[in-house]
């Protein structure tokens, strides 16, 4: 009895225990639910072309510590790759040439060595601020690292193995490389000086990349434990020299990755095996880099800089909200918006190429892909932040002539194809975007849609033949891609200039916007080609993609496309699109072939909006069956998973929006309804005000609208202005297995061809 009893009573606890730890557990978990950041993985895309970054940084912060591997993109990284370091600048998402990857710090054990640098990784972890792994030639032999960030800023924390020898080894001329590339990074000029046994300054001065124009990055480091031992190396074609000197300088150096220099530091890791560093860096001075480092990290709590950057990513992803959906999908969009939150970088406080109290962004690499989604978002969830960029955009007219199209590391160019900052200023013109100087961006605005740039692979436009002709000609590179795009630009523009009162200029830009109509050919049903006597180019397909064996890459008449893929691209005109293609039924079946013959590719941006377009036929569910299927095969929680380039945050931004049922047509004032894969959305919009997006009855089967109410009134149409959601409210949508009728009948968006230009007139 006595044995039955004490069991009874052990059961009987086990409940009472149960009882009071399962609302705890269950309040944990609804916690982590709630922090966004637990949903972020930094490895997705990092493999696969997507070229994200791994690392540590905060929103828009210039500081990106991240490794930097033995096999590489443009990001530094790739899975497959053995780590060199942890270099402190990179780009996230792009492609063509590297940039960046400046003072690479690699953690080593025993004698000192600056060759070979190459090492194994394993356990490596990372989430929004941190990043982690132990890294050497065994697992008995692994250092482990740990590294956060600021704005400017890096802390690392090297923990080496109890009783070895530690060092760490910075290589002051590092940057990215790129095997192959002809245009590679190379430093010019380089120095390092170690100070005293706690800190070490210096800088490097490289050309070369994507953007070649030349720049210089100082930087100025503390240690927490004293250097027991110091020096300074050169590494010539392999063969490196140390030495016991606390400088080294090297001048018109032509290096490149068997060239370089740097110092090492040994630590008496044998008691102290725990060491850490802060590095800042500042496009200035070293002096303001020492500013820098003492302004945003004053004292050694990597845990408390690692919560504070935390804290800044909690604070820009909770903007959006998700609740419903898989856990892969909530996964792939909160590491989206993360993503969409790396570039452009805020260089305010270190503008060194002209003088200037307006805020400072660096990087728009490049505004051809980020026009398009990532720009929008801003405009809606971090209004600020896109403020301060337009600012930027609009001081680097004023300091260099032109607004660009892309920018990085001081420089504008390369233009790929249209004026596509016009674009981005019409965005925040028409969504009401105050503490802008719009006259000031209409002049450069304006400047780019009638002035011929001198050099139209940088900045600006190339307008000979656009002007006099209404298209470019095939004696121009990219003729009819830009002439597409120079048509949108023509109509942003436009659109500032009506929105200003400059109502001649806003005539003369809106008819000219028009120009995308020279170039479409009714019998091919396409944008084609032509020469300057007006005649098509010979043995045209639409569905041929350039750049192809008969034409050079920046040569091609196409940028990265075919011709039915930039015939979609007519954001200011579908229904004369429609037209053209003889009404609302051939022009879905004309959109059915894009898709179903597999021409439409997410990996590049010229037809990111078609799947949106089938709106102005009036058939939404077609919309829904489009966006579904490119959110579940284009997109997955892996480290390959994304389509292609991020392209700085295109592509992550494209999930963004589709995935809960919005899509923007960026430079107009509304947003296209889509088939939410969450069942509630929360957007905090301007004012602390929420808009609240209900996908009543979704699943991965019920993708169709039924009905949809606004704010509790009937909605018949499937676009909303953007007064509607940052007035707050709720969108409800009801869901099912099959195609409706809803907004069969409703309003169209706005456009030129059916009166409704920006939903006023």
């Amino acid at each position: 009895m006595m044995g039955r009893v004490r069991n009874t009573f052990s059961v009987l606890n086990k409940v009472w225990a149960l009882a009071i730890l399962t609302p705890l557990v269950m309040a944990a978990a609804q916690q982590r639910s709630n922090d966004p950041n637990v949903w972020v993985d930094p490895f997705l895309g990092v493999d696969g072309g997507g070229n994200t970054v791994p690392g540590a940084s905060v929103p828009f912060g210039f500081v990106s510590i991240s490794p930097d591997t033995s096999k590489a993109n443009s990001s530094g990284y790739d899975s497959e790759g053995l780590i060199l370091g942890f270099s402190h600048t990179h780009v996230s998402g792009t492609g063509g040439g590297s940039k960046y990857g400046n003072f690479r710090v690699t953690p080593t054990i025993g004698e000192v060595t600056v060759n070979n640098l190459a090492f194994r990784k394993n356990h490596e972890r990372a989430s929004p601020g941190w990043y982690s792994v132990d890294v050497g030639l065994s697992d008995e032999a692994a250092v482990h690292a740990e590294l956060t960030a600021t704005r400017r800023s890096a802390m690392e924390r090297y923990t080496f193995p109890r009783g070895a020898t530690g060092n760490l080894i910075l290589d002051v001329t590092s940057a990215i490389p790129l095997g192959g590339d002809p245009n590679a990074q190379r430093v010019t000029n380089a120095d390092v000086i170690i100070v005293d046994d706690h800190s070490i300054s210096g800088s490097a001065s490289f050309i070369g990349g994507w953007n070649p124009s030349p720049y210089t990055m100082y930087f100025f480091a503390v240690f927490d434990q004293p250097i027991q031992k110091s020096g300074t190396w050169r590494a010539t074609l392999g063969v490196s020299q140390i030495s016991a000197q606390k400088s080294v300088r090297g001048t018109d150096l032509q290096l490149d990755q068997q060239n370089r220099l740097g110092m090492f530091a040994t630590f008496d890791t044998a008691n102290t095996p725990v060491i850490e560093m802060k590095l800042a860096v500042s496009m200035l001075s070293v002096e303001q880099a020492r500013r820098n480092l003492s302004e945003e990290m004053p004292g050694w709590e990597f845990d408390t800089v690692v919560s504070n950057a935390a804290g800044l990513w909690r604070q820009a992803l909770n903007r959006m909200r998700v609740e419903g959906g898989t856990e892969a999908q909530r996964r792939i969009f909160y590491s989206s918006l993360y993503r969409a939150h790396q570039m452009p970088h805020d260089l305010t406080g270190e503008n060194v190429w002209w003088s200037s109290s307006e805020p400072h962004y660096e990087d728009f690499y490049t505004l051809w892909d980020t026009f398009r989604t990532l720009h929008p978002l801003f405009t809606l969830i971090e209004p600020e932040r896109q403020r301060d960029m337009v600012r930027s955009l609009i001081d680097t007219y004023e300091h260099t002539g032109w607004m660009p199209d892309a920018r990085v590391a001081g420089s504008n160019g390369l233009v790929q194809g249209g004026s596509n900052g016009d674009v981005v200023i019409a965005d925040a013109l028409v969504k009401g975007l105050t503490g802008i100087n719009y006259e000031q961006a209409y002049r450069a605005a304006l400047k780019d849609a009638d002035l011929q740039s001198p050099n139209p692979l940088n900045e600006g436009r190339e307008l000979r033949d656009y002007l006099s002709l209404g298209y470019m000609s095939l004696s121009q590179t990219r003729s009819a891609s830009r002439t597409m795009e120079y048509s949108y630009d023509d109509f942003a523009v436009g659109e500032i200039a009506e929105r200003l009162g400059h109502h001649a200029d806003a005539q003369r830009l809106l008819k000219r916007s028009a120009n995308w109509k020279n170039l479409w050919n009714s019998k091919t049903r396409c944008i084609q080609p032509r020469y300057a006597d007006g005649k098509w180019l010979e043995n045209f397909d639409c569905n041929r993609e350039y750049p192809d064996q008969t034409t050079a890459y920046w040569d091609a008449p196409y940028y990265e496309g075919r011709g039915v893929q930039y015939s979609t691209f007519v954001p200011q005109d579908i229904p004369g699109l429609i037209e053209k293609l003889g009404g609302d039924e051939d022009f879905v079946k004309w959109l059915d072939v894009l898709f179903d013959e597999k021409l439409y590719t997410q990996g590049n941006e010229q037809d990111l909006l078609a799947a949106y377009l089938y709106i102005y036929a009036h058939r939404h569910d077609r919309v829904c069956e489009r966006v579904r299927k490119i959110l579940g095969a284009e997109y997955s929680d892996s480290r390959n998973g994304l389509p292609g380039n991020d392209d700085a945050g295109t592509m992550s931004s494209w999930y963004v929006w589709s995935s809960i049922g919005l899509y923007p047509n960026a430079g107009q004032p509304y947003y296209y309804l889509g088939s939410p894969l969450f069942t509630k959305t929360s957007i905090e919009v301007q004012g602390g005000k929420q808009f609240v997006i209900i996908a009543d009855g979704n699943s991965s089967e019920n993708i169709y609208v039924q009905s949809a109410e606004l704010n509790g009134q009937k909605l018949n149409r499937s676009w909303l202005l953007h007064e509607e959601i940052i007035a707050g409210g709720k969108l409800v949508l009801h869901m099912g297995a099959r195609p409706s009728n809803w907004a069969r009948d409703g309003d169209l968006p706005p456009s030129m061809t059916n009166e409704g230009q920006n939903g006023e007139r």
